[in-house]
């Protein structure tokens, strides 16, 4: 569409830039405003702490099911690429783990998955029921779910976040075998298709837009408003991890004061990142939600007698 064009239909549509940044930096500050509410980082600490003791049974889960389907050690391979959206320090946990678990037995693994499924079956759903619990919060839900609907929710949450997670991580993982072992690349030239990072940027903003619109509130969030939360929470969980990257590589020396602990340091410092991006995308949402609906329905002053 041409410039002028475009400046044509805006004018038409009574389109005023500055009111727009002004109406843009109020929600903004409405949002931060929710993000830094009292009570917030009481969520943040949940759900990062239930995430932190899901994250390593999941990854036994995983390499059980693929030490049936498929070589451990080559999916360990793949789980390392995907890794690099974590901050070095961070993937190093996560790396050493997928070793450990790719060189042991498949008896072994398999026992280790079979427990891990119910660890991490119980911190997953603890952990998806904090960060519902702090989106429900946030979105100052007045009508909240009751017991039973609310485990029943952050359950179906789960599974569908697993499912998901799982069918990406399937695509991700089939573009990478056939482009190194068959020497396969479909759309030849197109980068953006093997990186790990274009696949979890698509991922984030899917799944937060999701529980955005159905599951941070009883009524369901407006479209427009649950995506640009998705989109935003999405790249914040990006920056996050390359901003942590820098801080402690080229900024501080956490090992200086944490020692031996200071990878699992920054591995929670990662996660919290990512829940306080999360918990943003949900405020976001919130407030653009209730800017839409304050332009669409006038004020009682405002209606002739």
């Amino acid at each position: 569409m041409r410039l002028p064009t475009l400046i044509t239909r805006l004018r038409a549509r009574d389109f005023d830039p500055l009111m727009a940044l002004r109406i843009s930096l109020i929600v903004l500050g409405k949002s931060l405003t929710r993000l830094w509410g009292r009570d917030v980082m009481l969520y943040n600490g949940g759900v990062s702490f239930f995430v932190m003791l899901a994250i390593f049974p999941a990854i036994a889960i995983l390499m059980g099911l693929y030490s049936i389907l498929a070589d451990p050690a080559l999916v360990a391979q793949q789980g390392e690429t995907l890794a690099q959206v974590m901050p070095d320090a961070a993937r190093l946990i996560f790396q050493s783990e997928l070793i450990r678990l790719s060189q042991a037995p498949p008896t072994t693994v398999s026992v280790q998955s079979g427990l891990a499924l119910f660890i991490g079956g119980y911190a997953s759903h603890r952990g998806f029921k904090a960060l519902l619990a702090g989106l429900s919060f946030i979105h100052d839900e007045d009508k909240p779910r009751g017991f039973v609907g609310f485990n029943l929710l952050a359950l179906a949450v789960l599974i569908a976040a697993m499912g998901a997670l799982g069918a990406l991580s399937a695509v991700f993982f089939t573009f990478r075998i056939l482009g190194e072992t068959l020497d396969l690349r479909p759309l030849r030239g197109t980068l953006w298709l093997y990186s790990e990072w274009t696949w979890a940027s698509v991922g984030m903003t899917l799944g937060m837009t999701l529980i955005y619109r159905w599951a941070m509130s009883r009524e369901p969030v407006e479209w427009r408003a649950s995506l640009l939360g998705g989109i935003v929470a999405a790249g914040l969980c990006i920056f996050a991890s390359w901003g942590l990257g820098i801080y402690v590589e080229q900024i501080v020396q956490l090992g200086a004061t944490y020692g031996s602990v200071a990878t699992v340091v920054i591995f929670l410092i990662w996660l919290s990142w990512n829940v306080n991006a999360i918990f943003f995308g949900g405020a976001l949402a919130t407030e653009v939600e209730l800017a839409a609906h304050s332009r669409r329905v006038p004020l009682a002053s405002e209606h002739p007698n």
